[in-house]
């Protein structure tokens, strides 16, 4: 067992990219505490916590998050230790390090939920596994700073792919969309919450929390 600033001070996370999985952690825990079903919410956390551990792999130094690091140099030093102990494949990545921490069942989960396809919020969508559902819309809500709707997450989304030179048609665009949204109304049709109820107030006092969270 260790408590996951630990683990994030081992594997050296940038701290907004600390920051953006308290948030989804923080998210899932809303959800989790006001789901009407039973719920493994310590898998869900702990998964939402270590879902981007590889991404500094894919960081962008010219893009704003990058104006938040005084440590410049530092930063790129690690991405280059990433990349040639991990390779460039972020999901890989961070699937490797979760396999370093012999976290078996999170992995499983993870591997489901976050990837590069575009297309699998549709196939997470008929799952029937609510830790893989409640996982992908956590992240989903998670804008770089901070809680925003579906609909403006897929607008930031796809504007930041346009600024790398990444187009998004429009039928994938709104393929993707009626996904997620559909992904929320399956979710809030067991919840005591609305998702107008997930806000930055609404999880700030559970980020807090989970900076003592202990990975087992």
């Amino acid at each position: 067992m260790r408590k996951i600033s630990e683990i994030y001070t081992q594997y050296k996370i940038m701290p907004n990219l600390q920051e953006h999985m308290f948030r989804v952690a923080a998210v899932a825990s809303l959800i989790c505490d006001n789901f009407n079903e039973s719920l493994p919410n310590e898998e869900i956390i702990t998964a939402c916590l270590l879902h981007d551990m590889g991404n500094i792999i894919k960081f962008k130094w010219d893009s704003p998050l990058g104006l938040l690091e005084p440590k410049l140099e530092y930063w790129k030093k690690v991405q280059s230790e990433y990349i040639e102990k991990y390779g460039e494949n972020v999901h890989e990545a961070t699937l490797s390090i979760l396999k370093e921490l012999k976290l078996d069942k999170i992995v499983s989960i993870v591997e489901s939920f976050n990837n590069d396809n575009p297309y699998d919020s549709d196939n997470i969508l008929k799952n029937n596994s609510w830790v893989i559902k409640i996982c992908l819309y956590s992240d989903e809500r998670v804008a770089p700073f901070g809680v925003t709707s579906i609909e403006e997450r897929l607008i930031e989304n796809r504007k930041r792919l346009e600024n790398r030179g990444i187009l998004m048609s429009e039928e994938k665009y709104i393929f993707i969309k009626n996904s997620l949204l559909e992904l929320e109304q399956q979710i809030f049709t067991k919840c005591k919450i609305k998702p107008s109820d997930i806000t930055d107030e609404a999880i700030s006092s559970l980020v807090l929390g989970l900076k003592n969270f202990v990975v087992k």
